[in-house]
């Protein structure tokens, strides 16, 4: 079930939103060769605390690091590490805090240092497929609207549509319906009312679209060992269109 969200529940979400939004603010100037993960996943974890709120990644279904941190070939679910970013490197962070039960999540991928013109061209074209997703979004529009805009895009652009990983609902749980692919067809899917707040987060690779499962059970890669770039957004719903409650 979708659920819309009521005066309070929008402005517990927006203050959660804000605090991940913020979040991503205060680490960017850290994400230089040499820092480890691990120092990361810390820093992100003492700052959301810090605004009056929780890591929601902290052992969700078990997960045991504070944000997910993902490098270069892993496209989600990164563990923090005693690995040092090294020049070059693209980094995603996907952070997500929970501020009085309510949760705000989006992922955003860097570049560390000088990173190659293919990199360039992933993470400015990742990032322009999230918003082509975004632009589509009012109330009325339905999610394949959503999915069809961004896979759109990226075959463009030549990019593989990361398909077994998806956008959601964002509430008082992390991941709620609806499922927000990024691919599908125009007209279709759950119709998307006033109210409801979706999480966008096209994940798109430079090479295939194929990805499989490390054995550490988390963290997904791609099938060639080719970067990946991950932007994400949570948005509320509106009559005329959309609100960033994450906004950077």
């Amino acid at each position: 079930m979708i659920s819309i969200k009521t005066e309070r529940e929008i402005e517990l979400l927006k203050i959660a939103g804000e605090i991940v939004g913020d979040t991503h603010k205060y680490l960017i100037p850290y994400l230089k060769p040499g820092i480890t993960t691990k120092k990361i996943d810390t820093m992100a974890r003492d700052y959301i605390i810090s605004r009056g709120a929780t890591p929601s990644c902290y052992h969700y279904d078990g997960y045991p690091a504070n944000i997910c941190i993902s490098i270069n070939e892993e496209v989600v679910h990164g563990i923090a590490s005693n690995r040092k970013l090294k020049d070059g490197d693209i980094i995603t962070l996907d952070i997500c805090a929970c501020y009085k039960g309510y949760h705000g999540d989006s992922a955003w991928s860097y570049a560390v240092g000088n990173v190659s013109e293919e990199k360039k061209y992933l993470l400015e074209h990742t990032e322009k497929a999230l918003y082509k997703g975004l632009e589509v979004i009012k109330e009325g529009t339905h999610v394949g609207d959503i999915g069809y805009a961004v896979e759109t895009y990226a075959l463009e652009h030549n990019l593989g549509v990361v398909k077994e990983l998806v956008g959601h609902g964002v509430g008082n749980e992390l991941h709620e319906d609806p499922e927000v692919p990024n691919y599908g067809r125009k007209n279709t899917g759950p119709v998307l009312k006033s109210g409801m707040v979706i999480a966008v987060e096209p994940m798109l690779n430079l090479g295939t679209a194929d990805v499989y499962l490390l054995d550490d059970d988390w963290t997904v890669v791609t099938a060639d060992g080719e970067p990946s770039a991950h932007f994400e957004h949570t948005v509320l719903i509106t009559k005329e269109g959309y609100t960033i409650l994450t906004k950077r």
